[in-house]
């Protein structure tokens, strides 16, 4: 037996928002949309995606699964996504080599420090 990891859902009041926020942040590609869902992937046959389903209620608590990101530049990274809308958020981490940082609905995810060479 074999699983094929797919894709990650996130909840979403807003998924082809939330979506395409996603996509511009990773420069990934959408691979199917409709109002109610909206599916990006790195490359349009390369698994796994991330897949934003409408679910009408916002977030109310921490996340109990969030992603992390490997830069090759920290702070480039991170001043990139500021601009681009995430914020930075303290989820009680206290002084670490990650910054911890939300999307436009509150999803935490963290960047990384630098990749090892």
């Amino acid at each position: 037996m074999t699983l094929e990891w797919e894709q990650v859902i996130v909840h979403s009041v807003d998924p082809v928002a939330l979506g395409r926020w996603w996509a511009e942040a990773l420069g990934w590609v959408v691979v199917y949309s409709s109002d109610d869902e909206f599916e990006i992937r790195p490359e349009p046959d390369r698994r796994p995606g991330l897949d934003f389903v409408r679910f009408d209620e916002s977030k109310k608590a921490k996340s109990r699964l969030h992603l992390d990101f490997v830069p090759d530049d920290q702070d480039a990274e991170v001043a990139r996504l500021e601009a681009h809308g995430a914020k930075r958020v303290d989820i009680g981490q206290g002084d670490q080599p990650w910054v911890v940082m939300a999307d436009p609905e509150g999803n935490e995810f963290c960047v990384l420090g630098q990749r090892s060479q």
